[in-house]
């Protein structure tokens, strides 16, 4: 394929007739496929145009619905984007058994959300601690024009500081602000603050201190996806005998002691945690995803959490106090329910209206609650009847389809594999040897 210039400036349609220049064989059809994913109203497929830079057509992912949600006493149907089968029948699953067990109570502990003017300084450190101290409440009025309304709404600058990095990097500070961003994610709304205030410090600095050009540098002003103070935690327990019996005659009591082993794997072995902390991030991602919201900001900050001991390790924990078994997922989600894409795309509006316009707190919940019952029902499956025979059972129409199979295949073989281990190569044994239930 050759470069091109200006390729941005080109129309849709010439951009698509450019690619199908390039290609040859059957990648040249692309030119009739591409269109045939446009949204039939031009004005939607307009909006969804201007989501992104050198749009061609629309990529659809499934979205589905997980149902029995019980959270803090409230009854929620949770919207899901995600191409695996699996991933909402296991959400779905796990909400119902909790559902009749006191379901998911969660709690948001902290909405602190933080950002940076990254600088470098070579004089006397007491020079610069001494002058931010002095000016530090001029600063933060300098700021008032870009945080008035969000005060309005409750939230704003909570703190502004001074920190001193120079003994991991020479001549390395920051001015660190935290921020309360309400039901937005706020990244414009920080960034602006961030960049608002490099400037009014980079000028004062200059005028009053007076350092030599190669002794004082802003070297960046931006918020930090890292929000361990933007944190939610959800929790299930029950009684243990009320967990039921499972697979091989498993009791209730041996079943909480494999679960809770289970999850103390994750967090000691990096190995099993991180598959651990994806089923996790299974379910809060569809979510995310639904919702119109950041779901790279959210894996990003996740797994640093994760990681924050030194260790990576298990998101969630599990406990058996007494006769009670306990299971708690606590990490940061810095969401939003007002703003970017949960106001201008129409199925994240969509999915909000279907959570009942929840707040930024409530969504925090709902969304730690997915990822909990998401990961019960991954531990359950693995320590009972393996990870594998639901999965595949699930993706038996995905491998049929790209098999080629008819409908009337596809009807036999979900007859044929009700009680059958399902792999791709059985799949293509069955559908080969043209097996007939008629």
């Amino acid at each position: 394929m050759k470069a091109i210039t200006g390729f941005s400036k080109l129309t849709k349609d010439e951009k698509i007739k450019w690619l199908a220049s390039e290609l040859t064989g059957e990648a040249a059809e692309l030119v009739n496929l591409l269109p045939s994913y446009w949204h039939p109203d031009s004005s939607t497929q307009k909006k969804f145009d201007e989501f992104s830079e050198n749009t061609l057509t629309n990529f659809n992912f499934p979205f589905g619905l997980a149902p029995n949600f019980l959270i803090n006493g409230h009854i929620y149907s949770v919207p899901m984007v995600i191409e695996e089968s699996s991933v909402v029948a296991a959400a779905s699953l796990g909400a119902k058994f909790w559902l009749d067990r006191g379901g998911f109570r969660a709690r948001v502990l902290s909405m602190t959300k933080v950002g940076h003017v990254h600088f470098m300084w070579s004089n006397n450190k007491d020079e610069i601690k001494n002058y931010f101290n002095k000016i530090k409440v001029d600063l933060l009025s300098s700021l008032k024009h870009l945080s008035s309304n969000m005060e309005k709404r409750g939230g704003g600058i909570l703190s502004l500081d001074l920190v001193d990095l120079t003994d991991k990097m020479e001549n390395y500070f920051q001015l660190k602000l935290s921020f309360n961003t309400c039901d937005a994610m706020g990244a414009n709304f920080i960034n602006s603050i961030l960049e608002q205030v490099a400037t009014e410090f980079k000028t004062r600095v200059s005028e009053d201190l007076k350092p030599q050009s190669n002794d004082f540098q802003i070297i960046m002003s931006i918020l930090s996806n890292y929000t361990p103070e933007c944190l939610v935690e959800c929790s299930v327990s029950c009684p243990i005998k009320e967990l039921g019996h499972f697979s091989d005659a498993m009791g209730p009591h041996e079943f909480a002691q494999k679960f809770v082993n289970a999850v103390k794997i994750a967090q000691v072995d990096t190995n099993r945690a991180v598959t651990h902390n994806k089923g996790i991030m299974n379910g809060i991602d569809a979510v995310v995803l639904a919702t119109g919201n950041d779901f790279r900001a959210v894996e990003a900050c996740a797994h640093a959490y994760a990681a924050r001991s030194g260790q990576y390790q298990s998101l969630s924990e599990a406990k058996i106090i007494g006769d009670e078994f306990h299971f708690t997922l606590k990490l940061p989600l810095a969401i939003g329910t007002v703003g970017g894409l949960t106001s201008l795309h129409p199925l994240a509006k969509a999915s909000l209206m279907i959570l009942e316009k929840p707040s930024a707190e409530k969504l925090m919940m709902i969304m730690a609650s997915v990822g909990l019952a998401q990961n019960f029902s991954a531990v359950k499956s693995l320590i009972t009847t393996g990870i594998q025979k639901g999965h595949m059972k699930l993706h038996l129409l995905n491998v049929l389809n790209q098999l080629g199979a008819d409908q009337n295949q596809i009807e036999e073989a979900k007859l044929f594999f009700k009680d059958k281990v399902v792999s791709f190569s059985a799949v293509r044994d069955f559908l080969n040897k043209d097996h007939s239930l008629h």
